[in-house]
């Protein structure tokens, strides 16, 4: 048992060790200290007993400052709008962060961050303290704003790690497992010359994709070609011209697995004006499983990622560690990284 609100190490029990002594998420524990309705009698009953037994007392001191609090969470978006606009992903994510906001008071800001004038801006208005948290989408890997959110130490949640020692907590899905499955099922219907079109190569989760394909070849026993490595950039341009180099390096490609829909559809458009038909000269599978997928003539197979749980994940994440900071004056626990786990979806193109 705990006295007076501390363990035996003389330490004020937090957040993270309440949600394990109940069995539940964190962002449930915040829910029922906020006296959300959006928790089960049950839970409720659980998380109770844990603060009871923990003897788990929020820091009145934080609490005073959470009078300064904005009730605002920016979605900032490093990418151009037209970008943003082009592609599925960002809206599906953008739809999960807004569905999980809908039963709270925080107001959503949107915000793009392509260049280096919207960065300076976005950095003034961050340092000015006028939201309680940042929600950080389709990052590269020497993108500063990160790092400096994390200096302005504004509660803040990436979506796909920079590197494998991101500090900064995350959610993503399992770019690795899906692009195994994507080779592993081509492989299984007699494909051997698989070429891969890539994403940004300084996103993480691109380059987890690659180690995918790459060790799905290896366990099959076959080499792998890096003239079948094309890099893309998860637009419909790059893919039609990342599989126009691809026929003329490597004529001989019987599949292809795309680092997104978008990227798929630009190939497809290449497969066919060069006379390849798919999937009997070529079978094509994508990443994300988008309505570009389902609508593609023929329809696209896909490695779906949750991406509107994504969202809802993020935004979970993110109002546990504001919370957290709010209650315990700072960071309580090391940056927790949630990854989600994709699925293949079979369709006519392979």
């Amino acid at each position: 048992m705990v006295n007076g609100g501390r363990n035996r190490g003389g330490r004020r029990p937090t957040l993270e060790e309440v949600a394990a002594r109940a069995g539940v998420g964190r962002g449930t524990v915040s829910r029922v200290i906020n006296g959300s309705p959006r928790v089960s009698d049950a839970t409720r009953a659980a998380v109770e007993a844990a603060v009871a037994e923990l003897g788990y007392v929020p820091n009145t001191a934080a609490r005073a400052l959470a009078a300064n609090r904005t009730d605002a969470i920016a979605l900032v978006v490093p990418e151009p709008e037209t970008r943003f606009f082009a592609e599925p992903y960002f809206s599906d994510m953008l739809s999960g962060v807004g569905a999980e906001l809908a039963d709270t008071e925080m107001q959503l800001l949107l915000t793009f961050a392509g260049g280096d004038r919207e960065r300076r801006r976005l950095a003034q208005y961050l340092a000015a303290h006028r939201v309680d948290g940042v929600l950080l989408v389709s990052v590269h890997a020497d993108d500063p704003l990160p790092d400096l959110v994390a200096q302005l130490e504004i509660p803040a949640v990436i979506s796909g790690p920079r590197s494998a020692a991101e500090t900064l907590p995350s959610v993503d899905s399992d770019n690795y497992g899906g692009a195994r499955s994507a080779v592993e099922h081509l492989l299984a219907g007699g494909r051997r010359r698989i070429a891969h079109i890539t994403g940004h190569l300084d996103v993480y989760g691109a380059q987890r994709r690659v180690d995918g394909y790459r060790d799905a070849l290896r366990a099959a026993g076959l080499p792998v070609d890096e003239v079948l490595v094309e890099q893309g950039d998860f637009t419909e341009e790059g893919g039609r011209r990342a599989m126009a180099r691809l026929l003329d390096n490597a004529p001989d490609v019987d599949a292809v697995f795309a680092g997104s829909d978008v990227t798929a559809a630009g190939a497809r458009q290449v497969l066919r004006e060069r006379g390849r038909r798919t999937p009997e000269d070529v079978a094509l599978v994508g990443y994300d499983d988008s309505a570009i997928a389902r609508h593609m003539d023929p329809p696209l197979t896909s490695v779906r990622q949750p991406i509107e749980e994504m969202g809802r994940a993020m935004i979970d994440l993110l109002l546990t560690e504001i919370a957290d900071r709010r209650l315990a004056g700072g960071p309580a626990y090391e940056p927790h990284h949630a990854v989600l786990p994709t699925e293949l979806v079979v369709r006519a193109s392979s």
